[in-house]
């Protein structure tokens, strides 16, 4: 695709992008390069959460945290903790605030659940079954995982058609959680709602975004603070995934102007296309 070509002039050392479409991927850089994902783990995360649920480990009212806090609290980041701590700031669904904390007691509680170490589970629930051979997670399940963009279309292609969940449990992922909880996405801005799923973000009416002018209002998916980026447009059938190995912190205003002039490139590219 032309618009893959654009990740060539971001200012970062290295980049690997894909498309994913019906019938097709398109790549563009080495997509074998492992890079960390940041806080994109947490739709991985999020998704072997599903798995969970699926198998009746745990179910999404389960109890897990501070008193009112349940599994859906904490993946949608309504669970009154903070960015990294854990103490709870805030009593549970009053306000979305963004918390590395709330997806690692999620994980916990998943580990628990299973008997099993987080990162066994993760691996065998999500990775080995989408033949993510390059994928792993060190650390928090919050931002602890490093993949390349070839592993990770394999996972761009179950959120577009799962096949580790049935459609049912994939559609409570990206379902608004809380849906009138106002917040923060960091580096970005507040916004009144701030709409979220199970692990990942939804675009909502939010404006601007990181996302482009032309992903729907479903669009869901996450950015990273290593500088990588990753959404799927169900109204489209189609995702995008940019890995880089530059901090977010270190090109933010560009990374904000570039992520979705990058969007756009490829909607509009893919809409012109036959189908």
């Amino acid at each position: 695709m032309r618009s893959l070509q654009r990740c060539g002039q971001w200012p970062v050392d290295h980049v690997s992008a894909a498309v994913v479409s019906p019938g097709a991927v398109c790549s563009y850089g080495d997509i074998d390069r492992p890079y960390p994902l940041a806080s994109v783990s947490k739709v991985l995360c999020g998704w072997a959460t599903m798995v969970a649920i699926e198998e009746g480990l745990l179910d999404l009212d389960s109890d897990v945290g501070q008193p009112g806090c349940t599994l859906r609290h904490l993946l949608s980041h309504a669970g009154g903790y903070p960015f990294d701590g854990d103490e709870p700031i805030a009593t549970p669904g009053r306000q979305r605030i963004y918390s590395n904390t709330g997806i690692a007691l999620a994980a916990h509680a998943v580990a628990d659940a299973a008997d099993l170490p987080f990162q066994q589970y993760i691996t065998e629930a999500v990775f080995a079954p989408l033949a993510m051979n390059s994928t792993t997670l060190h650390g928090s399940p919050s931002v602890g995982v490093t993949s390349t963009v070839a592993d990770m279309t394999h996972f761009l292609h179950e959120l577009i058609n799962p096949q580790l969940i049935d459609a049912s449990t994939a559609a409570q992922f990206t379902t608004i959680q809380f849906p009138l909880l106002n917040g923060v996405v960091p580096g970005l801005g507040r916004f009144s709602p701030c709409p979220w799923g199970l692990g990942c973000e939804i675009r909502g009416d939010k404006t601007p975004h990181w996302t482009g002018t032309l992903n729907s209002a479903g669009t869901f998916g996450h950015f990273g603070g290593s500088g990588t980026v990753m959404w799927v447009d169900p109204a489209a059938r189609a995702a995008c995934i940019a890995l880089t190995d530059r901090a977010f912190d270190q090109w933010s205003a560009d990374a904000l102007r570039l992520w979705p002039e990058l969007s756009d490139a490829v909607l509009g590219e893919l809409s012109a296309s036959p189908q």
